[in-house]
């Protein structure tokens, strides 16, 4: 179909980075890592694209570097997130 070649260009971006920045957390808990995904993907404008070289032929290198920032900083911001909410969470449900 048409629209399977369609895609949040950050995406495979923000998958990527996940990876690297939490390492082996990144495979131990896959809920953490699929929340903070959606965090992560929600707190980002939506880029939808066809295919990844047409970003990357129109972008600078001035912007490719801003939204690696981005999404490393909404990578950092979902983190923080997700754990405050875990918390909270096991904090509410031991004390019940």
């Amino acid at each position: 179909m048409i629209f399977d070649t369609i895609g949040n260009y950050y995406e495979k971006q923000v998958y990527r980075q996940i990876g690297i920045m939490l390492g082996k957390e990144f495979t131990d808990d896959p809920d953490f890592i699929a929340d903070v995904a959606c965090v992560t993907l929600n707190s980002l404008p939506p880029r939808y694209i066809r295919h990844h070289v047409d970003m990357a032929f129109y972008m600078t290198s001035q912007e490719h570097d801003q939204m690696e920032k981005a999404i490393n900083q909404a990578i950092l911001d979902a983190i923080d997130f997700v754990r405050s909410r875990k918390s909270s969470d096991s904090t509410v449900l031991s004390s019940s």
